[in-house]
């Protein structure tokens, strides 16, 4: 099966890795050239364009910063497919978009061929085989990825024929991570004013049931100010704003989505926009 991946991110690049490992054909792409080069060095193609990067595949993998740049690209790949009996490859769309997007970009795919498919997950339990992906769309277009699912994710959940839906599970999971992260470091925070020794406040956080396994990855980081990482404070922000609209206009309000949101941002806006989420506790230290 070949694939092609658009968008040389963290998270694209992480998928290329996985895949050229398990020994798929990868053609990829990316916005600004030259992102992608220890991956060519490792077997992978470089196209010039979406069209170009699609064409021959079997699946395309989009992994891009937001919903204009899915639906730009999605654009971009409207001549693939004409004239090819298949209809072209099956478009999974990995980003983390909102759900009415998601459906706007089936409309958009090439003979309609398009899933979304979310990742749970950092990017290096995408490199490992340890990630989740969250699938939805016409259940013959998701068959046709079988072998990506199986093999690029530990674990694979089909959320319906609504791709929507998927994004819908992913975003409702980005706000349980981000209003953790937004918790924990409060907890941090207040444990040291307290006067806590750091190293039983780590040990306990760790081992207490009342925080999330999700969370013990960013305890180091909360607690050490390191905030490298590839999920940044500005994507956290987004991702919060796309989860806070969920139930707008007619149903009810999320004040505590709104609230953390506004933390992320803020810590975006106090330059930490490009830190891992952890940094959100930086707005506690200041």
């Amino acid at each position: 099966m070949r694939v092609a991946v658009l968008g040389m991110g963290v998270m694209g690049r992480a998928m290329t890795r996985r895949l050229l490992t398990l020994g798929f054909p990868v053609t990829v792409w990316n916005r600004t050239p030259g992102r992608a080069g220890e991956l060519v060095d490792l077997g992978a193609v470089e196209a010039g364009s979406p069209a170009e990067a699609a064409r021959g595949a079997d699946g395309v993998l989009l992994s891009l910063t937001d919903d204009r740049a899915t639906r730009e690209v999605m654009s971009r790949l409207a001549e693939i497919g004409s004239g090819d009996p298949s209809g072209g490859p099956v478009v999974a769309d990995t980003s983390t978009v909102a759900p009415d997007t998601a459906r706007a970009l089936r409309d958009l795919a090439p003979g309609g061929r398009f899933v979304a498919a979310p990742i749970l997950g950092s990017s290096p339990a995408v490199v490992e085989g340890r990630a989740m992906v969250l699938v939805g769309g016409e259940r013959g277009h998701v068959d046709a990825l079988g072998p990506v699912w199986s093999q690029l994710f530990a674990s694979f959940s089909y959320c319906g024929r609504d791709p929507g839906d998927a994004l819908v599970f992913k975003l409702l999971n980005n706000y349980l991570l981000m209003s953790g992260i937004a918790v924990l470091a409060e907890v941090a925070a207040a444990g040291r004013a307290a006067g806590a020794d750091d190293t039983l406040l780590h040990d306990l956080l760790m081992r207490w049931p009342t925080v999330a396994p999700a969370l013990h990855d960013r305890l180091d980081d909360v607690l050490g100010g390191d905030h490298r990482g590839w999920f940044t404070t500005s994507l956290a922000a987004k991702d919060l704003r796309l989860a806070a609209g969920l139930t707008e206009p007619d149903g009810p309000a999320l004040p505590i989505a709104r609230l953390v949101e506004r933390r992320y941002a803020e810590a975006a806006e106090r330059g930490w926009g490009e830190a891992d989420i952890g940094a959100v506790v930086e707005l506690l230290r200041a």
